[in-house]
């Protein structure tokens, strides 16, 4: 058995679930390459029954043939099955075999891929659960997939048999940047927090993405070797990803571009009018199976009865947009020269929200505030001569609200008279348009903190480094 890095509250749902003295249902989805297989296989080391995968884009005749080879590893054998409701009546049949009481696990993985057109798959499932699992309390039935959308649809929000018959739902996102500092030293990879922060801004917190980087790589090397080389992991990862996950993937592949090319968000107006893709039904799907994935996010502008924003969420896709994709394959150097572009600061900024945004529960906690209830979100105000934006805000119920200036750099941040006086001039601006009577403080996070001088003293209340966002919460 492996060691399983984070994912305790996962953890800690599956292992009740074999303790439970009734039949267990356990959905469990997440995008590609997140971790859901390593995560059952190894919590569940010693008690997986049976474990069957589907396969992408093969006949019902293959998929059926599959399980037939699975079950007959268990020296259970039976003719191969013409329908899924056979397929399930001998899986039912093996376990009845068995005259052991311990609890027993049944893990079906890639269950979207099962379901075929014409397959009678999802019929003969939940009648497998309804007739002979659910009757069952020695047994604990998990089903995994990358397919969010057709998992909530089909399985979590289940109108058929499946109707209110979960026992769990685990929705298993990427590491956040602690659970990523951790793996890299179970795999004695040594990195400073800042260079975590870069490779973070490349891949993200996709576990099998960072389980490529190796020990005694610079970030350089790394991102050179994964996304510059010609044979680089991560050059080709973005087709397969949407490929894998979405049917018709060429309109999610143009929304997640239209995203990237505004990192600051777009309503669905925008969207439709830069990506070409109608208002309609087609859109709305696509925008709620990428959201479902975790590769963008919906959110609502402060007191906002303003159109919601969509805002690109997934870190590897914004990087491979912006410099994998048109780039020539190379050996070496790649990365280095584009590391000391200006382009690269500008880009490494945005991308630096970002991760404060995800990372609003780490901030919380630095702030001391994580025990007082908050709403945090985004502020533009446009009927001002003179725009003005607020990328994060938290708004407290002790009176307080925090206005987050998040800075990326590689030294102390050199706050001077021309940004303190923005800042000053954006806080009256938000204060006047939102006649709060609120406390409102500039809290700045930056990489290495501020550096010590009048403006910081002047215009800043409190102020986190990149050590916050690396806390455990």
């Amino acid at each position: 058995m492996n060691k399983i890095i984070g994912r305790n509250a996962e953890i800690s749902i599956l292992s009740k679930a074999l303790t439970s003295n009734k039949p267990q249902l356990i959905a469990i989805y997440g995008r590609r390459r997140v971790g859901k297989t390593f995560l059952i296989r190894n919590t569940y080391f010693n008690n997986i029954l049976f474990e069957f995968s589907g396969i992408y884009k093969v006949p019902l005749k293959t998929q059926l043939s599959n399980f037939h080879l699975k079950l007959k590893e268990k020296n259970y054998s039976f003719k191969k099955p013409k329908s899924w409701i056979e397929a399930f009546h001998h899986l039912g049949l093996y376990i009845d075999s068995l005259k052991t009481k311990k609890k027993k696990v049944i893990f079906i993985d890639e269950f979207p891929w099962l379901d075929t057109p014409k397959s009678g798959f999802l019929p003969a499932f939940d009648n497998f659960w309804n007739s002979y699992a659910s009757k069952r309390n020695d047994l604990v039935v998990v089903i995994c997939g990358s397919a969010a959308s057709y998992m909530i649809k089909n399985i979590i929000k289940s109108k058929g048999g499946l109707h209110n018959r979960l026992s769990e739902k685990i929705q298993l996102l990427p590491f956040n940047l602690y659970e990523t500092e951790q793996l890299l030293k179970h795999n004695n990879i040594q990195l400073t927090q800042y260079d975590i922060l870069q490779i973070y801004m490349a891949m993200g917190g996709v576990p099998h993405y960072l389980e490529k980087l190796l020990p005694g790589e610079s970030v350089a090397q790394s991102l050179d070797r994964l996304c510059f080389n010609k044979d680089g992991f991560l050059r080709t990862e973005f087709d397969n990803v949407f490929a894998s996950l979405f049917d018709h993937h060429e309109n999610h592949a143009t929304i997640i571009r239209t995203l990237a090319a505004v990192r600051k968000g777009l309503t669905r107006t925008d969207i439709t009018q830069k990506s070409n893709i109608g208002s309609g039904g087609t859109l709305t799907k696509v925008l709620q199976e990428l959201e479902q994935s975790g590769f963008i996010e919906n959110y609502t502008p402060y007191r906002g009865k303003k159109d919601s924003i969509y805002r690109l969420a997934d870190e590897y896709s914004m990087f491979y947009i912006k410099y994998i994709e048109n780039s020539k394959p190379a050996k070496s150097g790649v990365w280095t020269k584009l590391y000391n572009q200006p382009s690269y600061k500008i880009w490494a900024g945005f991308s630096f929200e970002t991760i404060c945004i995800k990372h609003i529960d780490q901030i919380k906690e630095g702030l001391k505030i994580a025990g007082i209830n908050s709403v945090h979100g985004s502020w533009i105000e446009k009927n001002t001569t003179n725009s003005a934006q607020i990328d994060l805000l938290i708004d407290r119920d002790d009176n307080v609200i925090n206005i987050c200036e998040m800075k990326f750099y590689n030294a102390p941040y050199p706050l001077d008279k021309k940004y303190g006086l923005e800042i000053a001039t954006k806080k009256n601006a938000f204060t006047n348009s939102t006649n709060t009577k609120k406390n409102v403080y500039i809290t700045f996070i930056t990489t290495y903190g501020l550096v010590n001088n009048q403006y910081k003293k002047q215009f800043v209340t409190n102020e986190l480094t990149m050590e916050h966002l690396f806390i455990d919460v």
